[in-house]
């Protein structure tokens, strides 16, 4: 039976960021170290493997020592075709593999027990999906996926024009996770100057916030 230290990881970094200036926002420093570092770090100890789901070829992921991987459809379709490509990668190199958990690169602040929990969500829901909830809202990027949905995902994207998370999970029986108590939002994520600039703040005003978010 597979465990949730088993669970195969993809951070979803292929959106095209207009509101950063159409940076790479992987890249983008925080705290003195890249988005996608914080975001490795408080990810990877979490599974079995770690993906990176990129439409950027930037030799600087290499640095990382993690499968990098494209969207499998064309035209940037959005998180769900990150998705859909990493639940491709999934059962064709690790086949007995059930699950996937999907992150953000721009939520340096993390929960250390993210996949513990969405795993445990779905045994005691017998759900399909799991989604993490913070602050009373949904953070679909931030949730865990059943591979075998892998080819209703790719209809849904290529058949049926479907882009947003909600909307397809609302298919599956999904069980919501509550994060609450946190010193701050564990999903607070970086769409533009502005929030780099209050994360850099809460950085600043609290360091232990990096590594005591839970």
């Amino acid at each position: 039976m597979q465990t949730s230290n088993e669970v195969i990881g993809v951070i979803l970094a292929g959106g095209l960021a207009r509101r950063m200036e159409h940076q790479n926002k992987a890249f983008i420093e925080l705290g003195g170290k890249p988005l996608i570092k914080h975001v490795i770090d408080r990810f990877l100890p979490q599974c079995s493997t770690v993906l990176i789901n990129s439409n950027e070829q930037d030799e600087r992921y290499l640095h990382y020592g993690l499968n990098v991987i494209e969207d499998s459809l064309n035209g940037f379709l959005g998180p769900l075709a990150g998705i859909l490509a990493a639940m491709e990668w999934s059962l064709q190199h690790q086949p007995t593999n059930r699950w996937l958990a999907s992150v953000a690169v721009d939520t340096p602040f993390l929960p250390l027990d993210l996949v513990d929990r969405l795993f445990l969500s779905t045994k005691d829901a017998q759900a399909n999906l799991a989604c993490a909830y913070s602050q009373g809202r949904a953070q679909p990027v931030n949730g865990l996926w059943d591979v075998r949905l892998a080819n209703d995902l790719r209809t849904a994207l290529t058949d049926q024009g479907l882009r947003k998370i909600d909307q397809w999970t609302a298919r599956y029986d999904l069980a919501a996770v509550p994060f609450d108590g946190a010193t701050i939002d564990p999903f607070f994520n970086i769409n533009c100057q502005d929030d780099l600039m209050q994360a850099q703040q809460l950085i600043k005003f609290d360091p232990s916030n990096i590594t005591r978010i839970v």
